[in-house]
């Protein structure tokens, strides 16, 4: 078979595998459909690979031993680090998971576009237009590298979640911005034959470019609090497709074309989306955060009004004779592996009569869609899952709301001017006919500040773990 043949051969197979990406993408769209969507896609990934390789294998020349060795290494170490990782890792921790990925894919495509960078120097092959997509792919994809490694090292508490400051500060960003632009057109203007480096030169000018592109990542991801970590990883996702798809142009494979440019697109419409619902801009979250952690403030001070506690068997009665209920989940439930928890007290709610709602904010857990895949792992009915604009007008009709662990999503001082969160959408607690919260202390949000929520009169605090308070209220309502 001719080498013309086998191409077609594989570049048909490479759009049989983007159509897959593509459908997989749509599929998305309902949790009902999801799983299907993501097998979907993993066999759209299975055949463009798959393709790819057989393709390598027989046109002229084929393989060496040594490709054919180095290929079977790269198969066994990233697939078996994929099949451990995805047997092993917990639901909370898929947040850390999803931005080590990210770096994984913008190294990668940080490395294709360096390779063939160096291979196209100096020759004919080196026109504006390659060089600029080469370039980029390698600018990006470092980034993306470095910033999604401090991503996943802030969610897994290796760095401290709340701001860092580097020395500095937006100077040293500005510099390093201004080094890659400056070596852009330097690379550029060679390409067009302006100006002659030589090899040795422009190699040099691509290395400081790759070294500031992973110094950029580093800056622009320390400073930005624990708050803001789910707009930062659909960004940092965004940007991995980003490099995917410049590095597709460089290599000429559509495949990768088309999956870098979905990826980059619904990367840059989450981050979007995820920031509207903080009511936040995109430039202010990169510009730094606003916040650290979990309980980084040991106590709340300025609620404006006393806090009631409250025991389990008071908040059983409660819950076991009103009519609706609705549960407002939050990283609190996440930390502490409830989600199970959360369903078997629902059902046992449910089998007295009571109606049973969870209300989902978009920025609910540690990235986008986190709680809803971990109530999902729950076996939670989807039709009881309602996002927040959803949710919002039956908090009025409800006579409980339950809050496990949200805390800055619940805020009333998001509707008055002056605050941190002011602007934030949250989800309107305060209008139920009686909140309980569970919480394990009065300790702060990522937000740095007090929850007004907790001195509502309407408000009573039971304070314990989620799994453990949980617990305590599934005793006490089996108990009535």
């Amino acid at each position: 078979m001719s080498s013309e043949w086998l191409y077609t051969i594989a570049f048909f197979a490479w759009l049989v595998g983007a159509a897959a990406f593509v459908l997989g993408l749509h599929r998305m769209n309902s949790p009902a459909t999801a799983r299907n969507g993501n097998l979907l896609s993993a066999g759209g990934m299975a055949v463009a690979v798959g393709a790819t390789l057989v393709y390598l294998a027989t046109r002229p020349g084929g393989l060496s031993g040594v490709a054919w060795a180095i290929i079977t290494v790269g198969f066994l170490i990233g697939g078996g680090a994929g099949l451990w990782l995805a047997r092993t890792v917990q639901m909370t921790a898929m947040p850390q998971l999803v931005s080590l990925f990210n770096a994984v894919g913008g190294g990668a495509a940080a490395l294709v576009a360096i390779d063939d960078y160096l291979r196209i120097s100096g020759t004919a092959e080196a026109t504006v237009d390659t060089t600029i997509f080469v370039v980029l792919g390698a600018v990006i994809g470092c980034v993306t590298f470095s910033g999604s490694l401090v991503a996943s090292g802030k969610l897994q508490g290796l760095i401290s979640g709340k701001p860092i400051a580097v020395p500095g500060g937006r100077l040293v960003t500005i510099g390093l911005a201004a080094v890659t632009l400056v070596g852009l057109v330097v690379l550029v203007l060679e390409a067009a034959s302006t100006i002659h480096l030589g090899g040795g030169l422009s190699a040099l000018v691509l290395g400081l470019m790759v070294a500031a592109g992973l110094a950029f990542g580093v800056t622009m991801v320390l400073p930005i609090g624990g708050a803001d970590m789910p707009v930062v990883i659909s960004l940092l996702n965004s940007f991995t497709g980003t490099a995917a798809a410049m590095a597709g142009f460089v290599i000429a494979n559509p495949v990768l074309i088309i999956a870098g440019a979905l990826v980059g697109a619904s990367g840059g419409i989450l981050t979007k989306l995820m920031a509207d619902a903080m009511n936040r801009s995109i430039v202010n979250i990169i510009a730094g955060g606003f916040g650290g952690g979990e309980d980084t403030v040991p106590a709340a001070a300025g609620t404006g009004g006393s806090v009631r506690s409250v025991n389990a068997d008071d908040v059983a009665i409660e819950l076991a004779y009103a009519a609706n209920v609705i549960i407002v989940p939050g990283y609190g439930l996440a930390v502490a592996q409830a989600q199970h928890a959360a369903r078997e007290l629902a059902e046992l709610l449910e089998e007295r009569g009571v109606d049973v709602k969870y209300a989902i904010h978009p920025v609910a857990g540690r990235m986008p869609g986190h709680m809803n895949v971990l109530l999902a792992e729950a076996n939670v009915p989807y039709p009881q899952l309602r996002e927040m604009d959803e949710i919002n007008p039956e908090f009025a009709r409800c006579d409980v709301a339950l809050v496990i662990g949200a805390n800055d999503v619940t805020n009333p001082a998001a509707r008055r001017p002056g605050s941190p969160v002011s602007g934030m959408p949250i989800l309107d607690v305060d209008q139920a006919g009686s909140i309980v919260v569970i919480k394990r202390s009065m300790g702060r949000g990522y937000a740095g500040i007090d929850n007004e929520l907790y001195a509502n009169p309407k408000t009573g605090m039971l304070f314990a773990d989620a799994k453990d308070g949980l617990g305590q209220l599934i005793a006490a309502v089996k108990a009535l």
